[in-house]
């Protein structure tokens, strides 16, 4: 959903760009709250100043870690940055895609002990042999059917499937072999294929052990130990949430950004662990479903109305602690950036933002800014302006100074 989400630990080992103390130049039309218009006589240097790190909506990662350490609980993060929703119980399996798993036919695991192999078109599983090999491979033939090989000194071939392949360890991690490397995943690592004829590895697990793969990489797990936890909450729910909205009839959720960063066995920390087993089974809900619980790094002091009533545009008095790096940021880029960026526009003369959500400074998170240059004019969303320069959010103002 997630969304183009941001993980908390990219802002800590970020390098934030303080490259300059310019005052930003404020609106030319004060009356209109959150208007601002910034003419450029040419060539010119504009300094982008800002609050947070991502969408701002649901959760801010660095405000749960500063909430922390004012002293609230989990539970207490979570109503906080969730107002509205209630506490439920969530629980079951999920369906991963493994986005690293590239190859257009084949699933190769390394051999271990316990390791069987089922056969999608039939019941039950077959213990794999010990035979030497050291690793075993599923090929999906063009009627979806597998056949099956290990490698010893070559590959050699074992078996025929009547469907496609899963292998499985009795709940013991499996070694994935992909072009980009290995990672071992907990429970199943199977094939799939997309309604849209695409193979596809998928890892079959209970959502407790995916969640052991996720909260490390979206906060760091050394973090307080209540703030942990809350993104344990927020990454439950949210996986609940997309496992009833799934990505393809193949999975229910992804490996990445777009879902939740998800990493398998390989990326747990014991610390995060302990905060997935404190807080078993418990989710938000709202309407009795799971909520949709976005989050993102830092909120830069208020949060973002995101598309249902629980994900509230408010004041974040927690997001501003010492250790939070982007809470406040400024970059610098020349005119030019923007003019390679939307070359329609020709030479830029003004930047124009029209509209803004509102809250905090500045009149809060751009909406939509106007370009205006030598060719023409260019309105582009304040999502699209950010996503196109690499800004951190959209909570932004400017300054501009002949360069």
């Amino acid at each position: 959903m997630r969304r183009a989400l941001l993980p908390a630990w990219t802002g800590l080992l970020a390098v934030v760009l303080v490259l300059g103390a310019t005052a930003p130049v404020e609106a030319a039309h004060p009356r209109q709250r959150g208007a601002g218009t910034w003419d450029l006589a040419g060539p010119a240097r504009i300094t982008v100043t800002g609050h947070g790190y991502g969408h701002g909506h649901g959760m801010s990662q660095y405000g749960a870690e500063g909430a922390a350490r004012q002293g609230l609980t989990y539970r207490q993060i979570a109503e906080f940055y969730y107002p509205g929703t209630a506490w439920g119980t969530g629980g079951g399996r999920v369906t991963v895609q493994i986005t690293g798993d590239t190859t257009p036919a084949d699933l190769i695991v390394r051999s271990r002990p316990g390791l069987t192999l089922r056969d999608i078109g039939v019941p039950g599983r077959t213990a794999l042999p010990d035979n030497g090999a050291t690793r075993w491979r599923v090929v999906t033939g063009a009627r979806g059917r597998g056949k099956v090989s290990y490698l010893t000194d070559r590959w050699r071939r074992w078996a025929t499937l009547t469907g496609r392949g899963e292998f499985a360890a009795g709940g013991a991690p499996i070694t994935l072999v992909t072009p980009s490397g290995e990672r071992a995943y907990r429970g199943r690592l199977r094939t799939a294929i997309t309604t849209a004829g695409t193979r596809v590895t998928v890892n079959d697990l209970s959502l407790e052990s995916y969640l052991k793969g996720v909260v490390p990489l979206e906060i760091p797990a050394l973090w307080s130990a209540e703030a942990v936890r809350a993104q344990a909450v927020a990454a439950r729910t949210y996986a609940s949430y997309e496992r009833a909205h799934p990505r393809s009839s193949a999975y229910q959720l992804c490996d990445t950004s777009s879902c939740q960063v998800y990493g398998g066995y390989d990326a747990e920390h014991p610390a995060a662990n302990q905060a997935v087993v404190a807080t078993r089974t418990q989710i938000l809900t709202s309407g009795g479903e799971a909520a949709f619980t976005q989050f993102g790094s830092s909120s830069g002091g208020w949060t973002s109305a995101g598309s249902v009533s629980y994900l509230a545009a408010r004041e974040d008095p927690y997001d501003g602690w010492s250790g939070n790096p982007v809470h406040e940021w400024k970059l610098k880029l020349d005119d030019t950036a923007v003019e390679r960026a939307w070359p329609r526009i020709g030479d830029l003369t003004r930047i124009e933002v029209t509209s803004r959500d509102g809250n905090g400074d500045w009149g809060g998170r751009v909406r939509s800014i106007t370009l205006t240059g030598t060719g023409g004019r260019e309105v582009v969303s304040g999502d699209t302006f950010r996503s196109v320069l690499g800004l951190r959010s959209t909570w932004l103002t400017f300054s501009v100074a002949p360069r």
